[in-house]
Order: C-alpha cells, then structure tokens, then sequence
C-alpha cells in the first residue's frame, strides 16, 4: 500500500500526493471503475465490536462469522488495515498472497482517506485484536487528498473550523460532541413531548422583527418587494399560538442576531423556547433544574458535569438571586440602598468603571453593573430574578413593585443560558412598552424593538396567564459536552473570509 502511517507532509509534498492520486483516478477512470455505486453493506463496526470483541480467538474460528464492511482508510501498517465508519473503527487484515493478482495490485494502491468495501471473516489475531480477514474488496471513493498525521490530527484550530468535513473523520472528539449534541436535542424533545407540549413552526423571516432586543439581518423578498427580517426570536409568534389555544408550545430552531463572533456568540444560533399557560416564571425556574438534571442523567447517568474544571451538581437546588442582591453579594462594599436611586446607583457604577451613559434609564445602568462585574463571576448555577421593567419589554410587571418584572435568566459558568418570564398579557401595557421601545431606536438604540400592530391585536383577543422561556443550545451543548468555544459545537461556524496571501 502506498501510503504507511506516518503521513505529515509539507506543502510540495502534499501537492505531488495529490497529482499522484488524480494519476491513480484517472486509471481507473480509463477502466470504468471509478466511483462504483453498486457495493451493498451489510454491517457496520460497532456492531461488530459490541459483538465479537469479547469473543476468544477460538470461539470465532467457530463461527466463522461473514461480514460485509465499508469504510474510509485511516492507518495502514503493512497488512493492516485500519477502516472508520460513521460508528466505530476496525482492523482489517489483507494479504497480498491470498488474492488474485489483480486485486493485489489494487492493494498497493490504496491511499490513506481511500473508502473501500470489504467481504471477509472476523477473526482474533495472537495480539487479541479484533480484525476482518479481507477475502474481497472494492475501492469504492478514490481519495484526492491525504489526511492530517494520524498522531497529530487536525490540529489547527481555525482550520478545524473551517474543514469540518477533514476534522470529522480524524479527531474522535470532535465526531463524539456533535453525537453529543444530537442526543441532547433528541432528548429535549421526548421531555417537552412527554409533558404535553406541541412543537411548532415559526416564520424564518419577518415583517418586524420581534421577540427580543438585538440588531437584526436584513433580506429582500422579491415577490412582495419588501424587505424583510431574520427572526431575532420566535416568542412573538409562539404567543400569537397560545392567543389561539395551543396551551403548551415549543420550537427548536434557529435565530439571527447581526452582532459579533467571539467564543460564547455566533450570528445564526440555535434556541428552544416553550410557552406553557397558567404558569409563572417560578415554575419554569422548577422546570429548568429538572430539565437539566435529567438531560445530565440520560448522557452520563449522573447528575453531575463537569465543564472547564467546575463540577455542577444538577441535583442540588440552584441559586437564585435578585439582580440586586446579586451586586451587593459580589461587588465589594455594595448595599441595597446604593442601588435605589439613579443618583447612588451612577456613584457606583463609576466607583467600578462600568462604561454606561449617563442619560439612560436607571434600570439599564443597573443591568450594565451586572453585565460587566457580576456575571462573569457567576460559575455555579444561579437563577438571576427582579430584572428591570426597562430591559424586559415583555415581561409581566411585578405586582408588588412595578418597577420590575417578573423575570429570570439561568447562569452557569459565568455566562447565560436561558431567559424566562412571566408573559405579559395586558394589551394596553404592552403597547406602551413597545412605545417606549421606539422611543430608545429613534434615539439610536439599534437593538430596540419595532411596535408590533398585530401582536397587540392578538393580545386585545385575550392570552391567558402564561409563562415562557428561551434556551439557547449551543451553550447548553458547550456545557455538556465541555467544548470551551461556541464554534466547537456548531458544525459550521460563521468565519472571517481568509484573505490573501494567509
């Protein structure tokens, strides 16, 4: 074969590989046997190590089990072979001697990253290794371009990003979080489906773009000749649904947000909301930790994670804080009454440097304290409560302070991961809010709300009491998956262009 283990190449190297391989394509182009269609599988590796692996050499002799196999090249040493499938990897043993001379002509020119289909028999060697002696092949994709170093991966970062594809077949850990991943939204929907909940749809694209405060994309309709927006969030229109008696909804889909790329954000993000009527934002509190401690449970059978050197405990009642009490607990010499009026609370946000400007609401200077010296610093789960009426223009208002709403957002490890409120379901109010909201865009707030005729028109029909929540899954996958970067659990992050000469 003619490519061994060992295969980190440089740049010339890696060009006259790939010449040599188009060299060995175009053979078989000549012979009508390039990229064949017709290799029918019939097992798959893991299947066949749940199987055998536990078997001793002499119990598979009488077996003698047969299998078909497919699967990419990832090592070769001599006679062994080493195929990765998309559920496991196995060794396959092919002899030069035991073939007719053609097929071991085909031997030598098989290629690391080649994907081939394989007839043989498994078998145990002296070393207790699992193996498939080949008794016939087919090379069913020619590969064009050689792998990473199998010792080294696919190491660089960036790269790993942006060739997902290479970095998938050769970095376990990367194939492992997004298995991951799909087991958490698969689960996601059996909890909300065994609660009662009905899963939804929601427009992609907008009129207005509502549900939440944040900078939007921009795109044209061409038929309507209008422009419109990506959805920033679905809540909008998931409460039109309940106006319309869906009770218990959810949607697992995507946002847009046309803000920054860093390690916690990405443009196009993934996001559960669920709405659930003759609710209050405490229960949702409830819903969540259970939530969480299940999902744990059905990934590692333990309620416990661990994520960048902290341990959760999920079967430990979460913390929960006002935004107030937060402050005070975690910016030294704080009190509560430095925090009441817009006079003591501009004291001390200057005391912290907290970048605010000075004609802003006195509850958006507070949210500011909290964003820059008190989330990061929230590493155990902790449900923040009592936001704001300025930063929650769609929250219930607090009946016994009207100055707040009744509100939460989860943090863990220092960032948020799910926001959740009692809905506001007063016509009027909201109207009002959405009003004050227009004021703060004309004034050059971006990431203010539009005033949403129609929703206020679906709320004057009469939403019940009702109590709904965001998720977003990306940094829930981070969590569970101990990924450090949001990239690292999206299978296409959005990247800069590379420019030239990089």
């Amino acid at each position: 074969m003619s490519e061994q283990e060992n295969n980190s190449v440089d740049g010339n190297d890696e060009n006259k590989l790939i010449a040599q391989r188009r060299e060995k394509l175009s053979e078989l182009r000549e012979q009508g046997q390039a990229f064949p269609n017709s290799f029918k599988r019939l097992h798959d590796a893991s299947n066949l190590v749940a199987e055998f692996a536990d078997k001793s050499k002499d119990e598979l002799e009488k077996i003698s089990m047969q299998v078909v196999l497919a699967g990419r090249i990832i090592r070769i040493r001599g006679p062994f072979v080493v195929i990765q499938d998309g559920s496991d990897q196995i060794q396959l043993y092919l002899n030069n001697k035991s073939f007719p001379e053609d097929l071991a002509k085909k031997i030598k020119s098989l290629d690391l990253g080649d994907i081939i289909g394989v007839h043989g028999e498994v078998f145990k060697t002296n070393k207790d290794e699992l193996t498939v002696r080949v008794a016939s092949f087919e090379l069913v994709t020619k590969s064009l371009r050689p792998l990473p170093d199998k010792f080294k991966g696919l190491t660089d970062t960036e790269m790993r990003y942006r060739q997902r594809y290479v970095d998938l077949i050769v970095n376990q850990e990367s194939r492992s979080v997004f298995t991951t991943r799909s087991k958490i939204v698969a689960f996601i929907r059996r909890y909300f489906d065994d609660l009662g909940f009905m899963e939804v749809e929601t427009p992609m694209m907008q009129i207005i773009p509502g549900g939440a405060t944040a900078r939007p994309f921009i795109t044209h309709h061409n038929a309507l000749d209008q422009d419109m927006y990506l959805r920033v969030a679905p809540e909008l229109y998931l409460k039109r649904l309940v106006v319309g008696g869906f009770e218990k909804v959810f949607e697992l889909n995507r946002n847009f947000r046309n803000e920054g790329l860093s390690t916690r954000h990405n443009p196009e993000f993934t996001m559960l909301e669920f709405y659930q009527t003759y609710s209050r934002y405490e229960d949702l509190m409830d819903l969540t930790e259970d939530l969480f401690r299940e999902i744990a449970k059905a990934l590692f059978g333990d309620s416990k994670v661990t994520y960048q050197g902290s341990v959760y405990d999920f079967n430990t009642a979460f913390d929960r804080l006002s935004v107030k009490e937060s402050i005070c607990r975690f910016c030294e010499g704080v009190k509560m009454k430095d925090l009441e009026t817009k006079e003591s609370l501009v004291e001390t946000a200057n005391r912290f440097d907290v970048r605010f400007d000075e004609s802003w609401a006195h509850g958006k200077i507070l949210m500011e304290v909290f964003d820059q010296q008190v989330e990061s610093k929230l590493d155990q789960p902790t449900f923040i409560t009592q936001y704001p009426i300025e930063v929650s223009p769609l929250a219930r208002r607090n009946e016994e302070n009207p100055d707040i709403t009744d509100r939460f957002e989860l943090i863990i490890g220092g960032r948020e991961l799910a926001n959740g409120f009692s809905e506001l379901n007063d016509p009027e109010d909201q109207a009002e809010r959405f009003k004050a909201q227009v004021a703060e865009k004309d004034s050059g707030d971006i990431e203010a709300m539009h005033y949403d005729e129609d929703y206020i028109t679906a709320l004057e029909y009469g939403m019940p009491p009702t109590a709904g929540e965001g998720i977003g899954i990306d940094r829930l996958v981070m969590l569970f998956t101990d990924s450090a970067s949001i990239k690292d659990v999206l299978l296409f992050p959005h990247m800069r262009p590379v420019q030239d000469g990089e």
